[in-house]
């Protein structure tokens, strides 16, 4: 293996930023504080997530099958997330050009579930993903109430109402259709979304504005990150629940203040996404860092 000893890498997938923590050569204990710190934009490195792996092997790793990898994702508060597409792209990129892997093609094991990834370029900074299925129940989502696919259905916050669609892809996503695809509009509404009542484990929100039968537009507010970029899981979820609606067909072009995505949608509610990964810079924490961290 050619990997240096380095304490991080820094990638970003249309502006989503993520930092790459490997535990084979880095040592340091991601508690939720020094997550946070870390994350932090002013006082640590600065990143909207940290992305942990690939996990070492145990006695008891059922991870020794071929050409799978097993990826921790942390959110900037701490928290640790279930599935994040740009993510997922960064990692990719980070285990083939650090030579990991020597196939184009393997697969991540994350919280919510085993991906498989095609390196679509030799620089692998373009990256396919197969994001696994979608689901519109309820109960898999979760949104309270009774058993039901949660589609075109009416939210009230303050005196407004909002259509709107949710849908899990591993991790839970609610879609409001609107013409007002505007950064303030996603910052105004994507606290009160994400932790409304209905959701019992909060929710990642996106407004979409269908342009045409394969283009969308959308703004994001992520959950434990708030408004972003882009977001890989989003523009998946947004695309899946036009796809739902009936307002686009199955390939989507979903846009991003970050970039676009490919999304393609299978018959059996499978979901790809490709795009494209740039590394930042890697390096070491200074000791004042280390320092803070182990304090």
């Amino acid at each position: 293996m050619t990997l240096s000893k380095i304490d991080f890498k820094k990638y970003h997938g249309l502006g989503n930023d993520y930092l790459v923590i490997d535990p084979n050569f880095t040592d340091v204990e991601l508690t939720p504080e020094t997550i946070r710190l870390l994350c932090d934009r002013h006082y640590g490195i600065g990143s909207d997530g940290i992305l942990y792996g690939p996990i070492k092997e145990t006695k008891n790793s059922k991870l020794k099958t071929q050409n799978l990898y097993e990826l921790r994702i942390f959110n900037p508060d701490g928290s640790e997330a279930e599935k994040s597409g740009n993510g997922l792209r960064i990692f990719a990129k980070y285990l083939f050009e650090n030579k990991y892997v020597d196939k184009k093609d393997f697969s991540i094991k994350t919280l919510g579930g085993i991906v498989q990834v095609w390196i679509q370029d030799d620089a692998a900074n373009l990256i396919k993903i197969n994001m696994g299925t979608t689901t519109f129940l309820s109960t898999e989502i979760p949104v309270k109430g009774p058993k039901r696919e949660v589609v075109d259905e009416e939210l009230s916050i303050g005196a407004a109402k909002y259509k709107l669609t949710c849908l899990s892809i591993g991790n839970p996503h609610c879609v409001i259709p609107t013409e007002d695809v505007s950064e303030q509009n996603a910052r105004q509404l994507g606290p009160y979304v994400e932790n409304h009542e209905m959701f019992p484990k909060r929710i990642n929100m996106q407004l979409l504005k269908v342009i045409d039968r394969n283009n969308i537009e959308i703004r994001i507010w992520e959950r434990s990150a708030g408004y972003t970029l882009a977001s890989g899981s989003s523009a998946c979820a947004a695309a899946a629940a036009a796809h739902k609606l009936g307002l686009v067909d199955n390939q989507i072009n979903v846009k991003m203040p970050g970039g676009s995505l490919l999304i393609e949608i299978a018959d059996n509610k499978g979901i790809c996404m490709t795009g494209p990964v740039e590394g930042v810079f890697q390096g070491h924490f200074h000791p004042d860092l280390k320092q803070r961290i182990s304090d």
